[in-house]
């Protein structure tokens, strides 16, 4: 529903987490680093630390370490007693596919303007993506370099089959937090269909257009997207709990 830490909860008997909703499966990674802060902090502080604000936290210091910007994290968030797959899978994260308009009206729904949008996007200037995210607009779309294109295509075939899963760097820089991203879509070096949406002669050209040239503007926005982000319905006051062990709850 929002920086809920809802994301964390192991599937059980009687609920479905989200764990392996498609957008998430074999996608999201890295819950064992959360899990080793949580141990860590619970030995020091009992039932103090919220997983939502440990993932709030350890995302700010993640752009930090790969060059990126920084920001102030407001914290006081609680934890979900519940999660829900129907939501993550078909609901609230915007898939590959959506051309421009869906999303400006998926990040529009969530109280985002069309300019937040795009700082969200250039989050995918760090990280990996499976081929078969990427197969849809290396195959059928004619806005993409066709010898960038070409060189996807030797490890990401047509057909769907065992190599659906091998990954690709989201931009050309994708260990280091910069404006990479928003200069590959420039050059038609988006790797996905809803990545060079952004820069396909629609409303945000320009935006995307002054990111490439000005990264201390992007980082700028970029922080303050983040904090917009972090306040996304948040659990405080009696909501919710702390939880001792980020995969279930109490």
């Amino acid at each position: 529903m929002g920086c809920d830490a809802s994301v964390l909860l192991d599937d059980t008997a009687n609920s479905k987490g989200e764990k392996t909703a498609a957008p998430n499966n074999n996608s999201l990674k890295g819950y064992e680093v959360i899990d080793t802060i949580k141990s860590q902090l619970e030995r020091h502080c009992p039932g103090v630390v919220s997983c939502a604000d440990i993932l709030a936290v350890a995302a700010r210091d993640s752009v930090v370490k790969l060059g990126g910007t920084t920001w102030t994290v407001p914290l006081g968030r609680r934890d979900a007693t519940t999660a829900s797959f129907n939501d993550a899978q078909n609901n609230n994260l915007p898939p590959p596919s959506l051309d421009l308009r869906g999303l400006i009206s998926a990040f529009n729904k969530k109280g985002f303007t069309d300019q937040e949008m795009v700082t969200l996007s250039g989050g995918h200037t760090i990280g990996q993506v499976q081929c078969r995210s990427i197969r849809p607009h290396i195959y059928n779309d004619n806005n993409i370099d066709p010898n960038f294109a070409t060189s996807l295509k030797k490890n990401c075939p047509s057909t769907v089959g065992d190599r659906d899963m091998n990954l690709f760097p989201l931009d050309q820089t994708a260990r280091v937090f910069d404006n990479t991203y928003f200069k590959d879509l420039v050059n038609k070096k988006g790797l996905l269909h809803s990545d060079q949406q952004l820069f396909n002669g629609g409303s945000t050209d320009s935006q995307v257009n002054t990111y490439s040239r000005n990264s201390a503007k992007f980082f700028s926005d970029f922080g303050s997207a983040m904090i917009k982000m972090g306040n996304l319905s948040p659990l405080t006051g009696s909501k919710g709990e702390i939880r001792t062990n980020c995969r279930k709850t109490n």
